[in-house]
């Protein structure tokens, strides 16, 4: 949320009819889950919410009894298909003693843990999948037998479909924030609907059409037709995890799309390589086989982590927008952790592939040493996916500026304070040290009449510092309305007294306390 009207915190001195709320980016609305809470408790709505682009609007009815503390609570899905959860109070006339309870909108536990590993197994799937098809088709021995690699890409086929139908399934409760299990028919029909869903629709499609096509192919009888629609299908079918996730959001989606399937891609072949031939190359070739293999194999890793490399640092540069953001954000922490674990996968790819240039790998001990090398990349790359589940699942770092940049909006105060004699809010704006900080005050009835004011005074002191009251007069600009201007000389707790005569023996005085910041650097 960047923008809300009425604000966050405001106190009116009216009934509005309208809450609206604006996003950083565009959203779609969850049926059910948007509520306005009268001060009594009771919801409010007056008709369905309505999306328009990045603005929530919320049509709501005068309450029965309207002054007290409302609540907003929303709870929408990202462009990127995450759900956005929260809200927020505003007054009228005066705060409730204690505001009505919304809602919880946290996503449940049991699907909160669901969903990072069924991104795993889909990024597992995918390994699988693609790096054992390609040795399959391009360069595998023609003696050696094919069964186990062919069974290696069934079982990361079957990942990949298992992970997405989950992904569809887990979608309407990570939005809904319900468990698990509790779906209902019409939430899964909304998933199919938004952004996402479909998506992922395509995704399925895609290994269907591979089911056909793959098999020729992984024993070895590629025709240049079939061989190109496989191609084509495979970035078809990558494409849709950058399309359900941060990068079909980002402020440059083209490059961020492109760079996200060239990364996964690239991440798929290599690793992918890497387990068949740990699994099957290295301890089932003959020696002058893999004398004629690894080279070329190793030329092709080489490429896969030029690419691999050159896709997450374009991702990077989009999805953090300052070192600082690196260090202070759970997306910038995920981005070091993996780019520390991938330093590690490269220095043992570093080893094999020297290993291979040199030809100990086909030497008495360099099948075995090269076996050792090969497992501590594959061992290493099982817990990049797995950070890469979660990374995906986290809050893009440069949203961080947003989020600064909205609460930065407001750099004021504003309260209501009441007595027997009146209910008075009042706001500061800015509040910072020196002497343009703008006030204004209101007055009403408990009811949320105005109450026309006769004198309005303004103290302002902080004995911690030794600064004594000061008081001025405030200036009458609607007969409920005083504005005027207060001096913060120091940082700190300031004490502020507002005292107003309404008629020539009726006075009171209301007092609170405003933080003012120290002075930026």
């Amino acid at each position: 949320m960047v923008a809300a009207n009425p604000l966050q915190s405001a106190v009116l001195g009216y009934s509005p009819t309208a809450v609206t709320v604006t996003f950083s980016e565009p959203i779609s609305l969850i049926p059910g889950r948007t509520l306005v809470l009268a001060p009594d408790g009771k919801r409010i709505l007056d008709g369905d919410p309505v999306v328009e682009g990045t603005t929530l609007k919320i049509p709501i009815r005068v309450a029965d009894r309207p002054l007290g503390t409302y609540v907003i609570s929303y709870r929408v899905v990202s462009a990127d298909s995450h759900p956005i959860a929260g809200g927020y109070t505003f007054s009228v006339g005066a705060p409730s003693a204690t505001a009505p309870t919304a809602p919880s909108d946290d996503v449940h536990r049991s699907v909160e843990a669901a969903i990072p590993v069924a991104k795993y197994i889909g990024y597992l799937g995918l390994v699988l999948l693609i790096g054992p098809a390609m040795l399959l088709a391009l360069l595998w021995p023609r003696r050696m037998s094919r069964t186990g690699p062919t069974r290696l890409v069934r079982v990361g086929a079957l990942a990949v479909a298992v992970a997405t139908l989950a992904g569809l399934w887990l979608q309407a409760p990570y939005s809904s924030g319900a468990s698990a299990v509790n779906v209902s028919v019409t939430e899964l029909r909304q998933v199919l609907a938004s952004t996402y869903g479909v998506a992922l629709s395509v995704r399925l499609a895609v290994l269907v059409a591979l089911a056909v096509l793959l098999p020729p192919v992984l024993a070895g009888r590629t025709g240049r037709a079939r061989g190109s629609a496989v191609v084509l299908l495979g970035i078809a079918g990558l494409a849709t995890w950058p399309l359900s996730g941060h990068a079909g959001a980002s402020p440059l989606p083209p490059i961020s799309v492109l760079s996200a399937v060239v990364h996964i891609a690239a991440m798929s072949v290599w690793l992918g390589g890497l387990v068949t031939l740990i699994a099957f190359l290295l301890p089932k070739a003959h020696p002058r086989v893999l004398g004629v293999i690894l080279p070329v194999w190793s030329r092709w890793a080489t490429v896969a982590v030029v690419w691999l490399v050159g896709g997450g640092v374009v991702q990077a540069l989009i999805e953090v927008r300052s070192a600082g953001q690196l260090v202070g954000t759970d997306y910038g922490r995920f981005l070091l952790a993996k780019t520390g674990l991938l330093a590690a996968l490269l220095g043992a790819a570093a080893v094999a592939h020297r290993m291979v240039r040199r030809r100990t790998a086909v030497s008495a001990d360099g099948p075995r040493l090269l076996r050792r090398t090969v497992g501590f990349e594959a061992a290493t790359a099982a817990v990049v996916l797995a950070v890469s589940a979660m990374l995906v699942q986290t809050t893009p770092a440069r949203s961080a500026d947003v989020q600064a940049a909205a609460a930065a909006k407001w750099k004021g105060v504003a309260q209501t304070l009441t007595t027997d004699l009146f209910t008075l809010q009042y706001d500061i704006y800015p509040v910072q040290l020196g002497e343009n900080n703008t006030v204004h005050a209101y007055i009403y009835t408990a009811a949320g009449k105005p109450i026309p004011a006769a004198e309005w005074k303004l103290t302002a002191a902080q004995p911690t510092a030794g600064i004594e009251p000061v008081t001025t007069l405030m200036l009458g600009l609607e007969p409920h309305h005083g504005t005027g201007a207060v001096t913060f000389p120091v940082p700190g707790e300031w004490e502020i007294k507002f005292t107003v005569r309404i008629s020539d023996i009726d006075q009171a005085t209301v007092a609170t306390t405003v933080s003012v910041p120290a002075a930026a650097p």
